[in-house]
């Protein structure tokens, strides 16, 4: 049975998996019930090296060249033969880097050398420059390294035929300067993910229009297209759909006929006034959930034709929450991207948290240096609308379901938004 089949099944009869309760889902349970639905995509493109930050390799890079391709000094200093360390040594000449040392070093003689210039043969021992005397022509090492000391190897970074980069990795800048390090100046990438994504809502209008009564500006496109913007795919910002039957029709077959994925915010919460469960059940195959979560309880996930479905909550926090929590995972496995977890680690926190069990939780927290510890506070008021505390955060405090409320100075879990690189 194929994933789509498997997704077909589960809508029409839940009860074909013993712990699948829609309304009753864990924060584990959908990642899994989701993960095992996604297919990575196949197609590939060739990007230079300035193209690639954010993609995704297709294939594996391996060298084609020893790194360093010589042995080269790690420092400024003098080169010499170890066996004649003890006596003074006659300076030969100098070796820079791109301009070596020509000929042989003579005996109880030296080289002065700085650093990345090749090695010549008769040298076996680089000394730092600080831990010799010099008069004239001739130094007198102070401090004898040991033998081979200060010099970088043919190879040692990287040996030739050696697996670089795997199918899978998602380039960083570290990576563009590693494969021009190698000459390389074009990658194999996974082509771009294509993501349409869109509001629903009556009362929703876009920024630069003044608000008439009873609207709000809709604030979610530009955090989704923030957050989709930083994972180097294809965003289609689709605007917002207002709560009319045929529009959202309309605008969800478009939108699913030519991209891999779609995601909306609102429309998926019991009680609303919303079209989009109806149109969902008409045109695909879609689970609706209630995570064990806060914030961001209802979530939908399934496909419409070929492409993804995300139906995300309205409120702001929650729409942000469910796609780090869900979506952006999914979205990173589509793109061929290896599996990887986000870090935790655990922290004091300085503030108290009340919290019943039977959920998780991801609090939003500012994560600060104090003295030698590093500890965690939240940032106030957790209400799902208060987007302002997703501005302030720079991680999640996650509490998971089996704790309760929290007293200052316990220790907590927490997860970083981002890092240095």
């Amino acid at each position: 049975m194929n994933k789509q089949d498997l997704l077909q099944q589960l809508v029409r009869d839940p009860s074909c998996a013993d712990d699948y309760d829609p309304n009753a889902m864990s924060v584990t349970q959908a990642r899994q019930y989701i993960q095992q639905f996604l297919s990575p995509l196949q197609a590939t493109e060739t990007v230079t090296i300035k193209q690639s930050l954010g993609r995704i390799l297709a294939t594996p890079v391996i060298s084609s060249m020893n790194v360093p391709a010589y042995d080269n000094s790690a420092m400024d200093g003098f080169g010499f033969r170890h066996a004649e360390a003890s006596q003074a040594l006659k300076i030969a000449g100098t070796a820079f880097a791109g301009r070596p040392f020509e000929g042989h070093v003579p005996t109880n003689a030296c080289i002065k050398i700085m650093t990345g210039a090749p090695i010549p043969p008769d040298v076996d021992t680089v000394v730092m420059q600080e831990h010799t005397t010099r008069e004239a022509d001739l130094i007198t090492l102070s401090s004898v390294p040991g033998i081979g000391a200060n010099i970088r190897h043919i190879g040692e970074d990287i040996a030739k035929g050696q697996t670089v980069l795997t199918r899978g990795h998602q380039i960083k800048p570290a990576d563009m300067g590693l494969l021009a390090s190698l000459g390389i100046a074009e990658i194999q990438v996974y082509r771009r993910l294509k993501v349409a994504f869109f509001s629903t809502g009556d009362e929703l209008v876009s920024v630069g229009t003044p608000l008439q009564s009873g609207q709000i500006y809709d604030s979610n496109r530009y955090s989704l297209w923030g957050m989709l913007q930083a994972l180097a795919l294809e965003p289609h910002d689709l605007g917002n759909v207002a709560d009319d039957p045929a529009a959202l029709e309309q605008m969800l077959l478009t939108a699913a006929a030519s991209h891999d994925v779609v995601i909306t915010s609102g429309g998926v919460s019991v009680g609303e006034a919303d079209f989009m469960k109806q149109l969902l059940a008409k045109h695909g195959q879609v689970l609706f959930w209630k995570i064990n979560m806060k914030p961001g309880r209802p979530l939908a996930y399934g496909k419409i034709g070929q492409s993804q479905y995300f139906g995300l909550p309205g409120n702001p926090v929650s729409t942000m929450v469910t796609f780090y929590q869900f979506v952006q995972a999914a979205l990173l496995h589509l793109m061929g991207a290896s599996p990887t977890v986000p870090p935790t680690f655990k922290v004091e926190c300085i503030s108290p948290i009340k919290k019943a069990t039977g959920r998780t939780e991801f609090q939003r927290g500012i994560l600060f240096k104090d003295g030698e510890d590093w500890k965690v506070k939240t940032t106030g008021e957790q209400g799902s609308g208060i987007l302002s505390s997703m501005s302030q955060a720079n991680c999640f405090i996650v509490l998971d379901d089996q704790t309760g409320a929290v007293p200052a100075g316990a220790m907590v879990e927490v997860q970083p938004f981002g890092g240095v690189c």
